[in-house]
Order: C-alpha cells, then structure tokens, then sequence
C-alpha cells in the first residue's frame, strides 16, 4: 500500500515496485528485515550487500504506520548490521518524506535523473563514522 501512496506522490502512470510480483522476492538474493509491532508487520527492506557498498534497495512501511519513526529504526538497524565503506539509497525525487528522512539519518545527496519510466530519482549516499 505504500507503494500506491509513493506512486501518487511521484505522479507515475508506471511505478516498477507495485509490479513486482512474489517470485521477483523469492529469486532475488537481497536480505529482507522486517519490522512487528505488536505482532503486525509494519515495515520491511530489502538491502543488497556487497563488499564496500550496502546499498538499500526498499523501505516500505504500511500507511497505518507512518510517522511513527519505523522507518528510522529500521535504518539504525542497518547501520549496526552492516559495515559497508558506503551506504547508499534511491528514491523518488517527489518523495518528500523519504528525501527528509534520508537526509536526516545523514545520507548525501549525489545524483538526481530521469528513469525511463519518467520518474525523477535521486541517489543518496552515507559513509559510516
């Protein structure tokens, strides 16, 4: 559902994550995390790890949840689990609320473009203290 909600955000006719389908995730040899609250699934990512570089390729929280700092804590998280030389993230560049978030938790932004779905990205970046 946050991915409709980021679709709209974004004015997408196309949005890629909203068709992903469950084989895409079960193939795929990113690591999921989740985050339960009170026994509800609240908020997920999916990190791509490699040597130098943890990159995170989707945080997703379910709108019931937003503004409730999830999506923070899952990001600390991630600091501690991973020792990368570099973190790195990408998001719409409309998004609003993930930019602020990113910048908050202390990413840079380094590039911005056009996808060939016409949505403008930006990536970000964050080397560890």
């Amino acid at each position: 559902m946050s991915y409709a909600i980021e679709a709209k955000l974004l004015n997408a006719d196309y949005f890629p994550p909203l068709h992903r389908e469950i084989k895409d995730f079960t193939n795929c040899e990113n690591i999921f995390y989740g985050h339960y609250k009170n026994n509800i699934l609240t908020a997920v990512a999916e990190i791509k790890h490699e040597d130098k570089t943890t990159h995170i390729q989707s945080l997703v929280v379910h709108p019931n949840f937003f503004k409730q700092g999830i999506a923070q804590e899952l990001i600390k998280f991630i600091f501690k689990s991973f020792h990368p030389e570099t973190f790195t993230v990408e998001t719409g560049a409309d998004n609003i609320p993930a930019c602020c978030l990113y910048e908050k938790m202390g990413f840079s932004k380094t590039s911005k473009w056009m996808t060939k779905h016409n949505i403008i990205k930006v990536s970000y970046e964050k080397t560890p203290c």
